[in-house]
C-alpha cells in the first residue's frame, strides 16, 4: 500500500505586466483614483466657493481659496494624467504616467488638507 501524498500539480500564474504587481489590479486602482480624483476636484470648487460666500475677503481667506483652486487644478491634471494612462498602449509610458498622477494626487490631497487646516484655525 502507498501511503505518499501525491501533491497537486504546480500551478503557477501567469506573469503580471510589472514585477509583483498584476495589470488587471494596477488598472482598477487608476479606475478608482480617476473617480476620487474628480470627485476631489470638484469638492475643492465648492469650497472656493463656500469661502467667498461666507463672510469678508481676509488674507488668510484669499489664501485658503488660493491652496484650494491649486489643489483643484491638480486633482484635475491628475485625472486627465489617469485617463492618458488607461488609454495609452505602451506599458512603460502607462508606468511613469501612473506615478506621476500618484505623486500629484498626493500633492493636491496635501494642500486640500492644509487648507482645512486654515479654514479651521484662521477663519471659523
Amino acid at each position: 500500500m502507498n501511503t505518499s501524498v501525491e501533491k497537486p500539480h504546480d500551478q503557477t500564474p501567469a506573469k503580471p505586466a510589472e514585477p509583483g504587481r498584476n495589470a488587471m489590479w494596477v488598472r482598477e486602482e487608476l479606475v478608482q483614483l480617476l473617480s476620487l480624483s474628480a470627485t476631489l476636484a470638484g469638492l475643492c470648487i465648492t469650497g472656493v466657493t463656500l469661502i467667498q460666500t461666507t463672510s469678508k475677503a481676509s488674507m488668510a481667506q484669499t489664501v485658503a481659496d488660493d491652496v484650494l483652486a491649486s489643489s483643484s487644478l491638480l486633482f484635475l491634471l491628475t485625472t486627465y494624467i489617469i485617463f492618458f494612462a488607461l488609454r495609452t498602449r505602451k506599458p512603460k509610458l502607462a508606468e511613469r504616467l501612473e506615478r506621476v498622477a500618484d505623486g500629484l494626487f498626493l500633492v493636491a490631497l496635501t494642500g486640500m488638507v492644509l487648507c482645512g487646516f486654515i479654514m479651521v484655525y484662521a477663519i471659523w
